[in-house]
């Protein structure tokens, strides 16, 4: 089968977030990858879950192994009513139903050679070590990618064996380098090489030496343009240094270099090798240590089940002593290069280890499931950098701080229920607490579903008096099938909230769930108001705008309800917890302008990338196919007149609506010449006009050529009606238009997926990035939920994926800011009680000044002035004898909601530096 007709059989719309991630020929490799998963427990079922959304070719599920009720607390796939089933078996059909294009099978023997050659990549989870090197030296035979995943209670494990010699095609998520040539040198003496001068808008460019570029549109040194890649080095002053240049063409004009990629080869050690000298993933000295002890906890876990024919019991001393016994007996790990390391065993860290690795948590299995799965994707698509081998991820801050005494080995024995798996790590009166929990959840997208199913694994709100609401205004599209776990193609739609809470619902039927359609912004507060946040004991948010998330987080600070928030762009992800009083608020310097805008003169005449030609396509869309429209049947509507319209904005509009009744087409054909003569006047006779006005030649006073620095010369398209797209559509209008003007500058053009991320700034999405980050929130779930905690306990978490990066790190306390005597925080107010009869003006002025030390100088409600000590005498007469809310409703016009507990007040102060920012003010109702 060709590559053009694989292509045809990608479903584009489905998997549309996902390409911009990968790309189209790594898709193609991953739909015909075949993949053997043992294992489906918690973190088999996430690899599994995981690969089926992305769409790999076949997944064959091994799993003999009855359920039991362990297994419930993280495997999604199982119920009450697969007790004692064959867990592959009773898991296919709901494996399958995820995606339909992809092959999904149970193989019910043993792993065996032969079973082995039709696949292309194994992966273990839930093995026992003899397993793993009996199949990992079979996957090495026969050149098969072998990977190993386990969780145990609060810490993980991976590690990747691709070979010897594993080439990555790809290597970064990065598009490649692309920088606007300004001129090229050349030096009289041959064999010198030339030396490349970028753009002032590319100086701080990211080319290295070393890197291979190529080069396309320049005019005068055309040899360029078709040679083959050439390395470069940087120079101090920034410009590259591209080879021998002397026999080329003078160089005159215009033209882009651009980065190649190239390929990197690896070698990886086989697992017998790599368990005695381990190659861990950890960015500082201190993790790799860790690492290294963990590394030998599992080597004496596994030997603990091999001596016992069990694992440790929850909690067990006596158990977790012989796990550190055996530890320490074994043989030291060694580097690379076979001498030992002179590391000492963290024998605290091992016991605790040994504690709590009875459990089975959602969580964890979300977390490791993700970069397992992620690293099946590097593995058939050669993209992305693999694992160098073991990573260790552990959550252990969870668990109770040194001092304070662990869970009880009673209270976290099994109930015979679906939490066992977790009361085995946190104990049952956690569980009890977990369940009682009211939690709202903003957002209902990929993350949002990732979360709902931790929330019901976990038992959050599924007990008397608890509950999840979830809030979403969306409805569910095909696109989001690749990544939304909850959603199927029978709910494509339908409101989002409506169906992730449903699906919830089925993966545990004690979760009390509340579905709301109404979006959280300043235009809903009667419906999330004092009332509601009363009820509410934290927030979750998975949103995708700044703008949105800053708006959760401000009702969070006023209301004091944790806060945790999760995000995502491709293979990265973020995830953050913000506690009040502990932890710092979610900082308004996140908040980064979605909306970038370029010079009218610059997207008009002077265009020098790409971006600029597809905001001059957007403006023409809008003017052609939008505004004309809109302009008219919006006075037809108000019965208004366009005489109405003041100035400038008149004659614009005049000239639009003209133009669409004088021209107005009857028929296919007239709609025909219309679009032949707007290409003719877009890009040959505008283009022709410019250029009388600005000759090719034309030279400025100080003797310097007028088109010339990053002014391109544009060139006159000529219509030709083989190139003509008989598609209508928005994007293909705009893509098509931008490719165009790209034309008539000499500027690269962007593809018409590139064009579609651009223009309707799409964010590139994958449901590892997705599952991992809802892992993380749910660890820190664990700490919100259980007794207050102090700072040190929580985690910031960042990763990508692509780059095997992962830090967390503990968040910043809240900044304290000070006036005189008084000390605040941001999660800090000025309480005012109510009383009866209700506060004058004056007298809470003088309870301002009597409580806090505070001479008010101004007071607002919003943006409306309440009282101004500048004011005339007769008018604070006026005002200073008024009720507070009598006054508020003078001013403002205000009237409390139904319910409403608070009024806000801001003020400043007398003796306040500019930048001084007091508390709110809380005026008790």
């Amino acid at each position: 089968m060709d590559v053009l007709e694989t292509s045809k059989l990608l479903d584009e719309e489905l998997y549309s977030r996902q390409l911009y991630v990968l790309g189209l020929p790594a898709m193609q490799r991953l739909q015909e990858a075949k993949v053997l998963l043992s294992g489906l427990r918690g973190l088999g079922a996430e690899v599994a879950k995981n690969l089926v959304l992305m769409g790999v070719g076949s997944l064959t599920l091994h799993d003999p192994h009855p359920t039991c009720w362990s297994d419930l607390a993280a495997q999604f796939f199982l119920s009450e009513q697969d007790l004692g089933k064959s867990r592959a078996e009773a898991s296919l059909e709901l494996v399958a139903e995820l995606n339909g294009a992809v092959q999904v099978c149970v193989h019910k023997g043993d792993i065996t050679e032969d079973l082995l050659l039709g696949f292309q990549v194994v992966v273990l989870t839930a093995s026992d070590l003899e397993e793993q090197l009996k199949v990992g030296s079979l996957c090495r035979k026969h050149g098969v990618c072998f990977l190993v995943a386990d969780t145990r209670g609060l810490v993980g494990q991976l590690f990747c064996d691709f070979g010897e010699n594993f080439t990555v095609q790809d290597p970064t998520e990065a598009e490649p380098l692309t920088a606007a040539i300004q001129h090229i040198s050349q030096v009289g003496t041959k064999g010198s090489p030339g030396v490349l001068t970028l753009r002032k808008e590319a100086k701080n460019h990211q080319f290295h030496d070393g890197d291979l570029v190529t080069f396309s549109g320049i005019e005068g040194m055309v040899e360029l343009n078709s040679c083959a890649p050439r390395p470069i080095r940087v120079q101090e002053d920034g410009t590259l240094e591209i080879g021998d240049t002397t026999n080329f063409s003078c160089y005159w004009h215009g033209g882009v270099v651009t980065e190649v990629k190239k390929p990197k080869t690896l070698s990886h050690k086989p697992l017998d090798t790599a368990l005695l000298q381990p190659r861990v993933v950890a960015p500082t000295s201190q993790e790799v240590h860790r690492a290294h002890c963990l590394h030998q906890a599992f080597r004496a876990l596994h030997m603990f089940q091999h001596l016992t024919g069990r694992p440790p019991k929850p909690w067990d001393p006596a158990d977790a002593d012989r796990v550190v016994s055996l530890a320490q007996d074994l043989d030291p790990l060694r580097r690379t290069d076979g001498e030992p390391l002179e590391e000492p065993l963290d024998e605290a860290l091992v016991r605790t280890f040994a504690l709590s690795s009875a459990g089975s948590l959602s969580p964890m299995a979300a977390m490791l499931g993700a970069v397992a799965a992620q690293e099946v994707l590097k593995a058939v698509c050669r993209k992305f950098m693999p694992l160098d081998q073991w990573l260790y991820f552990d959550a252990l801050e969870c668990l109770p701080e040194d001092g304070e005494p662990f869970p009880n080995p009673e209270d976290c024995s099994p109930r015979g229920c679906r939490y066992d798996g977790q009361i085995a790590v946190f104990g049952a009166g956690f569980q009890e607490k977990l369940s009682c929990q009211h939690y709202l959840l903003v957002g209902a997208g990929a993350i949002g579903c990732e979360l709902l199913k931790g929330f019901a694994l976990v038992g959050l709100g599924a007990g008397s008096g608890g509950g999840v609401t979830v809030a979403d205004m969306d409805h569910v599209e095909r696109s989001n099938l690749s990544r939304q776990f909850l959603f199927r193609p029978q709910d494509v739609y339908r409101p989002k909230a409506e169906v992730a809470a449903e699906a919830a619902h089925r993966l545990n039927s004690d979760l009390q769930m509340t579905p709301l359609t109404d979006p959280l912004d300043p235009t809903t507060e009667h419906i999330y108001g004092d009332n509601f946040f009363s009820r509410v004991d934290g927030v979750v948010a998975a949103l995708d705008t700044f703008e949105a998330r800053h708006y959760v987080a401000t009702r969070c600070i006023h209301y004091l309800k944790p806060l945790l928030e999760a995000g995502t762009q491709g293979t990265q992800g973020s995830a953050s917890v913000f506690i009040p009083h502990v932890t710092e608020g979610y900082s308004a310097l996140a908040i980064a302008s979605e909306d970038i805008s370029y010079p009218v003169c610059t997207v008009r005449h002077f265009p020098t990338k790409v971006e600029h030609t597809l905001q001059w396509a957007q403006d023409e869309f809008e003017g052609l196919f939008h505004l004309s429209a809109e302009t008219i049947n919006r006075h037809q509507r108000t019965h208004t007149s366009l005489a109405d319209t003041e100035g400038p904005q008149m004659l614009t509009l005049l000239q639009v609506v003209l133009g669409v009744l004088r021209e107005r087409p009857q028929t296919w054909q007239d709609c025909v010449v219309w679009a032949l003569g707007q290409w003719q006047l877009c890009f040959h006779y505008s283009i022709k006009q410019l250029l009388r006005h600005f000759p090719p030649d034309k030279v400025l006073k100080d003797g310097r050529h007028f088109w010339a620095g990053s002014k391109l010369c544009p060139q006159p398209l000529e219509f030709d009606s083989s190139q003509d797209d008989d598609s209508n559509f928005h994007v293909d209008f705009v893509a098509a238009a931008a490719s165009l003007r790209a034309q008539n500058y000499g500027i690269p053009p962007a593809s018409r997926a590139q064009s579609k991320q651009i223009v309707g700034q799409i964010i590139p999405a994958i449901a590892t990035t997705t599952a991992a980050v809802a892992g993380l929130l749910g660890l820190e779930l664990f700490k919100v939920v259980g007794k207050p905690r102090p700072l040190r306990a929580f985690r910031h978490s960042r990763l990508h994926l692509a780059e095997n990066y992962f830090s967390r790190w503990i968040p910043g306390a809240p900044a304290i800011r000070t006036f005189q005597n008084l000390k605040w925080t941001c999660w800090d107010r000025l309480k005012v009680p109510a009383e009866q009869p209700e506060r004058t003006l004056k007298s809470l002025l003088a309870y301002l000044q009597e409580q806090y030390g505070l001479k008010v100088k101004m007071l607002l409600q919003g943006t409306a002035l309440l009282y101004s000590v500048g004011w005339s005498s007769e008018k604070q007469a006026q005002r200073l004898p008024l009720r507070v809310t009598e006054l508020v409703w003078q001013v403002a016009g205000w009237v409390p909601e139904p319910g409403q507990q608070v009024l806000v007040l801001e003020l400043s102060c007398e003796g306040e530096d500019d930048d001084t920012a007091f508390p709110p003010v809380h005026y008790e109702l």
